[in-house]
């Protein structure tokens, strides 16, 4: 099916913003991301469900949801790719700290051995200490950034196929939950063992601690994909007509004039 040049642009708007959102939100996290726990423990039935969590997971979960629309309305291979920009992306982020560190600066004090002189209070210039936590952690979020995405984008195609391109509920939450589940765990130990940047109070158990962070984060991202849920569905429900696409129809990873009918259980194309 040839769209009219009003479907491409529209297309090509949609597709924008998704991926505006999904970069942008990247970026921020990326920047904030150790930076600060917050403590969103709650209690049900007198039992103490304690909830630790870095800042930078609140808006992880805007990125699964993006991805997944752009899965189910531009294919597996747009997904993938848009994947791919992100880690370049967030390297980029990671580069201008580092050049911003390097520089010559104003009002920073040095000592001889060119080390950033701190205050009285032990504390280096807010820059710096962002940097440092930005630093640390970047290993740590680029391996479960690649290995979660990748992971929800696959999950996604295959549940797909195999639900003949019924039950949007299902490819979206149980994509969203394995990845997750991979990236958090993920992002937890490789923070901890090899940037040595996570908080871990010495006089309580360290696999208690690590578990806490674990189980805080990965139930607060399974409750934030069950939330979106709803606006998955609405999305794809509004986002159909207006891009010109009939129910199994993706549009043409090659440009934006033409769509493929996915053939439901084969996971076949047909180029239209």
């Amino acid at each position: 099916m040839s769209s009219t040049p009003n479907f491409r642009l529209r297309r090509q708007r949609v597709f924008l913003v998704l991926s505006g959102i999904f970069l942008g939100t990247l970026a921020v996290l990326n920047v904030i991301g150790i930076s600060r726990f917050v403590d969103l423990s709650f209690t049900i039935f007198g039992l103490e469900f304690p909830m630790i969590i870095a800042v930078g997971v609140l808006p992880y979960p805007v990125t699964f949801l993006c991805t997944d629309l752009i899965s189910e309305l531009y294919g597996r291979k747009r997904a993938s790719d848009m994947v791919w920009v992100g880690f370049i992306v967030n390297l980029w982020v990671v580069f201008f700290l580092w050049l911003g560190g390097v520089l010559p600066g104003v009002g920073v004090e040095v000592d001889s051995a060119g080390n950033i002189v701190k205050d009285a209070a032990g504390r280096e210039p807010v820059f710096f200490e962002i940097r440092a936590l930005a630093f640390g952690a970047v290993t740590a979020s680029m391996i479960a950034y690649l290995t979660a995405q990748f992971c929800d984008v696959h999950l996604f195609h295959l549940w797909k196929r195999l639900t003949k391109g019924k039950h949007l509920w299902l490819r979206n939450n149980g994509s969203t939950l394995v990845s997750q589940m991979v990236d958090t765990t993920s992002v937890i130990l490789i923070t901890h063992f090899y940037a040595h940047a996570l908080f871990i109070d010495p006089g309580r158990g360290l696999w208690t601690q690590l578990f806490i962070y674990i189980a805080s984060g990965y139930v607060f991202k399974m409750i934030v994909a069950m939330v979106d849920t709803g606006p998955a569905y609405l999305a794809v429900h509004l986002l159909r007509p207006y891009l010109g696409l009939k129910p199994n129809e993706e549009i043409d990873p090659g440009d934006f004039e033409t769509t493929v009918e996915v053939t439901p259980g084969e996971g076949k194309e047909e180029a239209n």
